[in-house]
């Protein structure tokens, strides 16, 4: 585990070990992750978010940056303003066409906990960027629950 312990707190007279993580404990690298190009089409996105049963995907610049996430919803509502009826017109349609209505804000690789968790909150994940704004990866809400429950489980056996 990519963690490490800090001194303690004191509080009501029990002493509690604070344990601060490293944000890229929970990182789903970018080579494990779908993602979409903004010059790929909108059947091209369609086909990669139903091949990996994903809601939502991050947009990449060609040079790798994180350009937002896209999402069913986002597909859908462009589909039906645009008035799309069949596949082959989806292929003549930049995914830049489809208005995004919600922004998946991404951390830097170097932020706090506490910044990971302000945006999962509102996220099913969270974009993560490196100093220079490159995508390197994913950190899913899934996998910030996760490790908690372990850690839960852990701390009821040991007051057992």
């Amino acid at each position: 585990m990519q963690c490490f312990r800090v001194g303690g707190l004191l509080h009501g007279g029990i002493f509690y070990e604070v344990t601060i993580l490293n944000i890229l404990f929970f990182l789903t690298p970018k080579s494990e992750v779908a993602y979409i190009y903004e010059d790929e089409t909108l059947r091209q996105t369609l086909e990669k978010m139903e091949h990996r049963k994903f809601s939502c995907i991050p947009l990449l610049t060609k040079d790798g940056r994180y350009a937002g996430t896209i999402s069913e919803g986002d597909l859908l509502w462009g589909i039906k303003r645009m008035q799309i009826s069949d596949l082959r017109e989806m292929e003549d349609v930049s995914i830049l066409a489809i208005p995004r209505r919600a922004s998946y804000k991404a951390v830097k690789a170097s932020a706090s906990m506490e910044s990971l968790l302000d945006c999962a909150i509102n996220q099913n994940f969270v974009p993560v960027v490196d100093d220079s704004g490159s995508f390197i990866g994913i950190i899913t809400r899934k996998a910030i629950i996760k490790y908690c429950y372990k850690e839960m489980k852990k701390n009821q056996k040991n007051e057992d």
